[in-house]
């Protein structure tokens, strides 16, 4: 049985300024905050997203966890 795990990752960017980063998406648990390393704007998720990765990410959580399902 093959047991590897892959790692998420999504595309961040900031409304503010367009600055972004790459972060791995975490498994089992949202981000509901996160600072801008560009301007230091505080991005929280939009209303009826769950998390930043939905509402500024380039992958969504949500499409991260039909993938590891495949």
């Amino acid at each position: 049985m093959n047991t590897i795990s892959k790692n998420q990752h999504s595309v961040i960017t900031c409304p503010n300024c367009q600055g972004h980063e790459i972060l791995e998406i975490p498994q089992g648990s949202s981000q509901h905050l996160y600072r801008c390393p560009s301007c230091s704007t505080i991005l929280k998720p939009k209303s009826g997203d769950c998390c930043i990765f939905c509402s500024f990410g380039s992958l969504d959580c949500s499409s991260s966890e039909q993938n590891l399902a495949a």
